[in-house]
């Protein structure tokens, strides 16, 4: 009798740590869940892994793709990439896949005044309105907005040592467009650490 009343016993006894074990089991499962939600949440706003939210936003001039251009452009926010002048290009259709063209879209900036100086080894001098364009967003425009007197300077400093030949051509003022483009972007990356000017463009050019 007294074996039956021990079995009778354990039984209630194996029931309740059964209980234990499967609360125990349930609590771990929650904090545990809880805990990958939290890290994932972290991470996605940026709480976590440092090097990923600072690589979004380095302070560096980004690249800004045609599309971004023209969704700006339709959602009338203009974004001073290209402006009028792109619209009508466009017409709210896609350019036919594989069709030419720039990936990323153009900044235009017209320099204020011509720029004058004398030809080098020469009587002559020549006038440029001089204008430039960029792949990137406002910020390199600003940093050469910022910094015209030190780029009106080395633009001046390149057009005085051109020669009257180089003015002459087609090809010499190519070579003079180059040169100007990196003397601005030299001026850029002393002052701002970054350049961005993809090209110069003449709005007149006159030789007397």
């Amino acid at each position: 009798m007294a074996e039956k009343t021990d079995t009778a016993d354990a039984a209630p006894k194996k029931k309740g740590k059964m209980k234990t074990i499967l609360i125990g089991g349930v609590a771990l499962l929650v904090l545990v869940g809880g805990g990958v939600g939290a890290g994932v949440y972290a991470s996605n706003a940026g709480l976590l892994g440092g090097g990923h939210a600072a690589a979004a936003d380095d302070g560096k001039p980004k690249l800004v793709p045609k599309s971004e251009q023209k969704h700006a452009t339709e959602g009338g926010e203009g974004g001073g990439h290209g402006g009028d002048e792109a619209a009508p290009e466009n017409h709210g259709m896609k350019p036919p896949a594989g069709e030419g063209g720039d990936k990323y879209a153009s900044t235009y900036y017209p320099l204020e005044k011509d720029f004058t100086s004398n030809l080098q080894d020469s009587a002559h001098f020549v006038q440029v309105g001089v204008a430039v364009s960029t792949p990137y967003d406002d910020t390199v425009i600003t940093n050469l907005k910022t910094n015209d007197i030190a780029v009106r300077s080395a633009i001046l400093m390149a057009l005085g040592d051109t020669t009257e030949e180089q003015v002459m051509s087609s090809e010499g003022k190519r070579q003079l467009q180059v040169r100007l483009a990196k003397a601005i972007n030299d001026t850029l990356k002393q002052k701002e650490g970054f350049g961005g000017i993809g090209n110069v463009y003449f709005t007149s050019f006159v030789v007397q």
